[in-house]
């Protein structure tokens, strides 16, 4: 038998949720304030995910201007029922619950039909075996909260001609734990005459649980299980290296075995830089329940695995001058800002006013930090002119970055490691240089990063051992982790930077 290493998904991969077509799985994850929105992947085996495209990639499909990082689009679900794939999700930010749709998941995915008086966030759709369709959310207590996370799990028939909801809505289920805190990312599923209400309850941090309910009817009422919760870590302690773990999708193979992928963190020294990363976990079900990894309990870093595997290849060294699903920008970009025509194998980027400070779209190209040590690194040719910097950021909030860029002052040219914490800069090393080629690596060792430049084939280490501890979401908070890759700002938007390549290489 094969086996597999969690997690499947590594690095900032949210909120995962997964649906499958004859032996095709595919899979989307949360992006917050990034663009394009919702990652779609595919895989054979539930294990190798190659990411296929981005379902919100038109500025017309996502509006992510001027906000904070963690606010933007939550917690998607994906769907497939008769010839058509169903995403549906909530942009927290600009006009909430929304479905979007398509024949072929990689795209061109739909215009949003944003849906009327859907309060709440985390949809998700049900397709019964009656020809209806459920929608299915979470909400605040409609009689007024009685304390912080008293919301309830709701339904309410969907008509997937106007994309509106129909009829009355019903109250589900609020949590296997008395005054339960945050029952979320509810997803339907029957099976054996029983409608399954999966839920994650106890927040998104170390209490997050996935709990269970069942019915005979679609509407209620749900028993839970008796052996609430069916997945948690938050009994294991602080100190065990899986956590969070939470917010779970369950899917069934061809022949009839069941899997769960779900979220979870891998701290380092109880820090997070990763942000929740996807896992996959085997399910069984005795007695009319979904029992998680049997005999264990708990997600395993390595088990056994009932699917052939069907590896992917992985990118490390990216051709900037081709698109790539892999690649973010912060909030809507400037796409006149990324020359990808005028010189031949390079990227020329424009520089913004905007920042790396602000909360706007600086000229920044990035990919998510998927391990603790990596090295990072780009080839730039600088041709900025008056106030100005361009190399590499690695990235949690517009508050908490480090950067790696050459600073151009007054027509002279050095190299700065800058780190932000907070919203204060402070300058960690520096070099000058003379010359316009420069070779920028960032290499990361756990919660340690060196920086490093080469210039005319001489090397400099121009900061050593720089802590970067409080890039995670227990110093910074919020619910992403780091994203790493080019960037360039002046305070005039004069002059270019020509970037040769963004290779990132996990070690």
């Amino acid at each position: 038998m094969n086996t597999f290493q969690n997690p499947v998904v590594e690095g900032f991969s949210p909120d995962p949720s997964v649906c499958r077509v004859g032996d095709d799985y595919y899979l989307v994850t949360s992006t917050f304030a990034y663009f394009p929105g919702v990652p779609i992947y595919h895989s054979k085996d539930l294990v190798n995910w190659k990411q296929i495209g981005n379902v919100l990639d038109r500025e017309e499909q996502l509006n992510v201007k001027g906000i904070e990082i963690s606010r933007g689009i939550f917690a998607p679900t994906i769907r497939y029922h008769e010839g058509t794939f169903y995403m549906i999700t909530t942009n927290v930010t600009d006009g909430g619950n929304f479905v979007v749709t398509a024949t072929d998941p990689a795209g061109p995915w739909s215009n949003p039909y944003f849906i009327d008086n859907a309060p709440g966030i985390d949809p998700s759709l049900f397709f019964d075996d009656d020809g209806k369709v459920y929608y299915c959310g979470t909400r605040e207590n409609p009689t007024g909260a009685k304390y912080n996370g008293d919301w309830e799990v709701w339904l309410q028939e969907f008509d997937l001609e106007t994309m509106q909801l129909t009829g009355v809505a019903t109250a589900l289920w609020k949590g296997a734990l008395h005054t339960a805190i945050w029952p979320e990312a509810p997803h339907i599923y029957k099976k054996d005459g029983y409608y399954y209400l999966l839920i994650a309850e106890g927040g998104t941090g170390f209490n997050h649980a996935c709990t269970v309910a069942r019915s005979e009817r679609i509407d209620g009422a749900y028993v839970g299980n008796k052996n609430n919760p069916i997945l948690t870590h938050r009994h294991l302690g602080n100190k065990f290296p899986v956590q969070y773990v939470g917010h779970a999708d369950f899917v069934d193979t061809p022949e009839g075995d069941w899997y769960l992928t779900c979220l979870a963190v891998r701290p380092r020294e109880g820090h997070s830089n990763l942000g929740r990363e996807t896992f996959l976990a085997e399910v069984v079900w005795e007695d009319g329940w979904p029992v998680v990894n049997p005999g264990i309990g708990q997600l395993m870093e390595e088990q056994e695995h009932k699917l052939p595997l069907v590896p992917v290849e992985k990118t490390e060294r990216y051709d900037l001058t081709k698109e790539h699903p892999a690649y973010l920008y912060l909030r809507n970009p400037d796409m006149t800002k990324y020359d990808k025509t005028s010189r031949e194998g390079w990227l020329r980027a424009y520089p913004s006013t905007h920042t790396i400070h602000d909360l706007a779209s600086p000229t920044y190209l990035g990919l998510r930090q998927e391990a603790f040590d990596y090295t990072l690194t780009t080839v730039l040719e600088d041709n900025l002119t008056g106030d100005a910097e361009a190399g590499l950021v690695v990235t949690q909030s517009h508050l908490f970055h480090v950067r790696l860029v050459v600073k151009t002052i007054d027509g002279k040219k050095e190299v700065q490691m800058i780190r932000t914490l907070k919203g204060e800069e402070e300058v960690l090393g520096k070099q000058k240089i003379d010359g316009k080629d420069v070779k920028l690596v960032i290499k990361a060792t756990g919660l340690f990063v060196d920086a490093i430049a080469e210039v005319d084939g001489k090397e400099y280490v121009v900061a050593k051992d720089v802590d970067v501890r409080h890039l995670s979401t227990e110093s910074a908070g919020g619910f992403v982790g780091c994203t790493m890759g080019l960037y360039t700002a002046a305070k005039e938007e004069t002059g270019h930077v020509d970037f040769e390549y963004l290779e990132l290489v996990n070690n």
